[in-house]
């Protein structure tokens, strides 16, 4: 079995062509849970596989946590499997990627930089106050495609200063919080300039904090600019693995697009020869 292995600013993913290996989808759970631990196999944050598109897309995205269970879309694996896709003849410098939260577009820049357009936000809540160790937390809520991908976006003042285990502990509690019925990828945030921001989240189904999380850096952005604190045109977020740039399409209050830009990184590609491997 062929992978590829990338990252997105430090977000990293196996990438499998079903096109080629013809797996039964029942299967990727256990594969995504196998090839992702990073002490006994070759370690990522999720799995990505390639399938037929089913909607008029150049081919169609799957994507599971390294826990194996599915996620709804992820924004870097999509920037990086659309470089994937450019460089592997499944598509073009733009091309549009199918995944099970809805249609997203991308564009290559230059040859490891590629933009994408996120899943729409489908819910937006600016204010929801969370109970959470003893403190009240503004939190904002909001989902990307249908199904909805959860994200709560948490301020959080001289993040960077923070104990990385109180965050941790914080970000557990609020990532099962009743508030959040789906669960939520939680996304601490600060603005430490002009149009510039540190993020750093915790994402459920990896259950820990990962070096970056597309998604969650693009509802950070949104949340701002919507709370007026950012202006969402070309925002710079700094983040474990890197720097992504985000841009928000408006007209008014009425958000029309959400861009994510960063770099990708061709890892390694190889055989599978992992004999706890059942297949």
């Amino acid at each position: 079995m062929h992978f590829t292995k990338m990252n997105g600013a430090g977000n990293d993913f196996i990438i499998l062509n079903n096109l080629e290996e013809h797996l039964e989808q029942s299967l990727f759970p256990s594969i995504a849970r196998t090839l992702c631990h990073r002490h006994l196999s070759i370690g990522a944050d999720g799995l990505m596989v390639v399938e037929s598109s089913r909607q008029g897309g150049d081919y169609r995205m799957l994507f599971y946590n390294s826990d194996g269970s599915e996620g709804e879309m992820c924004g870097n694996g999509a920037r990086c499997i659309c470089r994937y896709g450019c460089e592997n003849g499944l598509a073009g410098e733009t091309q549009t990627v199918e995944t099970p939260s809805g249609l997203v577009t991308g564009a290559r820049i230059d040859r490891r930089n590629y933009r994408i357009r996120l899943t729409d936000p489908t819910v937006i809540d600016l204010h929801r106050p969370v109970e959470a160790l003893g403190q009240t937390w503004d939190c904002s809520y909001i989902e990307l495609g249908t199904p909805g991908l959860p994200h709560a976006v948490v301020p959080c003042p001289a993040l960077s200063r923070r104990s990385m285990d109180d965050l941790r502990e914080l970000g557990r509690t609020l990532r099962w919080h009743p508030a959040f019925p789906k669960g939520a990828n939680v996304n601490f945030c600060e603005i430490t300039g002009p149009e510039q921001i540190t993020e750093l989240t915790y994402e459920r189904g990896v259950e820990d904090f990962t070096y970056a999380c597309g998604t969650g850096t693009g509802s950070a952005v949104l949340a701002l600019a919507l709370l007026g604190r950012v202006s969402g045109e070309d925002v710079s977020v700094s983040v474990p693995g890197g720097t992504l740039r985000v841009t928000i399409d408006r007209d008014g209050d009425a958000v029309k697009a959400v861009w994510l830009t960063g770099p990708t990184n061709i890892v390694c590609e190889g055989e599978v020869r992992d004999e706890d491997l059942h297949i």
